[in-house]
């Protein structure tokens, strides 16, 4: 049987239980709220406690509409005393009886809107959340002390909660990169608020004591002709250093930024030069590895390729400063990887500028806590179950990555792939195995929902 006519099967189900079956079973919980239908969904969404309708925007495609919402979530779980703030959400909604997709950003929410491949997939709504601290989703007050991996998992359960009282069949949680590790901590703390999760390219920095996964990785991803390119590219941009941070204060110059926050021209190109071998496998193609400049490139091709490669604009102030809540998870609890340097190492000016501190305001404590991702490391090894995790082979950011050891769960790669990997890059069979595994979870949890069994 394929996959599409598995797909068929379970929306003729779905929907006949839907259209007969609910008028004869069982009460729904005296909390639910009656599903709307289509013409109705905006009354519904109004009715919802501590939920804010923003906007509808009519730029979804047929069959979906588009609402821009803000929930009110305690600033802190533990403690209703720490007042509240509105979290952003988006909603692409196209019937209640579908299937429903956590789409986690790790960031702030995208406003285009575009449907991940579980609800593609599933035909199902999508439910988009904004991280804590990222774009309007901002608790009052200085400093960063309430963004933790739990405190943004119990927004995330509060979300599911909530949105069960419209949406009340199938939950898959989705995400990529910072987005699929914010699944995978909701799913450590709330198992089951979800019937399963599909992970892309999430890092699983396990231990950050020990960075040797990522400098092995390096050391051995693409041709050794492309790594020695890159080492030499790296080089020759230091060498001119002068040259090119004179280009850099130019654009910053031209575009009204400063470097406050790092503290300089210079050391924003050396944070820059490092991070090339990250970057450039973490998005490389053997078309990228043809153009990295050999030893006759002049400065301007050198600093076109280095902006193109690491995109300067990331350690000047108007866009590290967005970045702040990202750079200080990293620096107290996500952890963070290191570059090789040896080759650099009678060219480089500021030892540790790499580092998460040099994003984060020196008023701003980082304190690591060492425990937070073993504890989410060994939940996933031990317990995690109907995890799905998808990545590339040829992307540093998954070179530690998660190891599900719980029922219905796997690692698939994309070979050759990078940290763009999704179920559409995987081989066929391991395609099938991913498509088949989210239109079983989806089916499951359905019935059980809707039957009340």
């Amino acid at each position: 049987m394929s996959v599409w006519t598995r797909r068929r099967l379970l929306t003729s189900a779905a929907t006949a239980v839907s259209a007969a079956g609910l008028a004869t079973t069982a009460a729904p919980p005296a909390r639910a709220t009656a599903r709307p239908g289509n013409a109705h969904v905006s009354d519904a969404l109004r009715a919802l406690p501590g939920l804010r309708l923003i906007e509808e925007r009519h730029d979804a495609e047929p069959g979906y509409r588009h609402f821009v919402l803000g929930l009110r979530q305690p600033v802190d779980h533990t403690d209703p005393a720490a007042g509240t703030f509105e979290q952003r959400l988006t909603l692409l909604h196209t019937a209640a009886d579908r299937p429903t997709v956590l789409f986690s950003t790790g960031y702030e929410a995208v406003l285009t809107p575009r449907r991940t491949e579980a609800a593609v997939l599933l035909r199902g709504n999508q439910l988009q959340v904004e991280h804590r601290y990222f774009g309007t989703s901002r608790p009052p007050g200085p400093g960063y002390a309430y963004l933790t991996v739990r405190q943004a998992a119990d927004d995330h359960h509060r979300v599911v909660r909530l949105f069960r009282r419209l949406y009340p069949g199938a939950w898959i949680s989705t995400g990529g990169s910072k987005g699929g590790m914010a699944s995978v901590y909701h799913r450590r703390f709330h198992p089951h608020d979800v019937a399963g999760t599909v992970v892309h390219s999430a890092p699983n920095n396990v231990d950050d004591r020990d960075d040797s996964a990522y400098l092995r990785f390096l050391e051995t991803v693409g041709t050794p002709a492309a790594r020695e390119a890159l080492k030499v590219a790296q080089r020759a941009i230091l060498l001119r250093r002068a040259g090119l941070v004179a280009r850099y204060e130019a654009w910053a110059a031209a575009t009204g930024d400063t470097f406050r926050l790092v503290g300089s021209a210079d050391k924003a190109l050396e944070i820059a030069v490092l991070r090339v071998p990250f970057m450039f496998w973490q998005r490389g193609t053997p078309a990228d590895v043809a153009a990295i400049p050999g030893p006759g490139a002049t400065d301007g091709e050198l600093y076109s390729w280095l902006d193109d490669t690491t995109g300067l604009a990331l350690y000047a102030d108007t866009t590290a400063r967005h970045y702040i809540p990202y750079w200080y998870q990293i620096g107290t609890q996500l952890g963070y990887v290191s570059f090789p340097t040896a080759h650099l190492a009678d060219l480089l000016r500021h030892p540790g500028v790499a580092e998460p501190r040099s994003f984060v305001p020196r008023d701003v404590p980082l304190r690591f806590d060492r425990a937070a991702m073993p504890d989410i490391d060994r939940w996933v090894h031990r317990r995690g179950s109907r995890l799905l995790f998808v990545n590339g082979t040829q992307d540093p950011s998954v070179a530690e990555h998660f190891h599900p050891g719980g029922p219905d769960s796997r690692v698939l790669w994309v070979p050759g792939g990078n940290h763009g990997a999704d179920l559409a890059d995987l081989s066929p069979a391991d395609r099938m195995w991913a498509e088949d595994a989210l239109v079983r979870w989806a089916g499951q949890e359905y019935f059980t929902h809707t039957l009340g069994t």
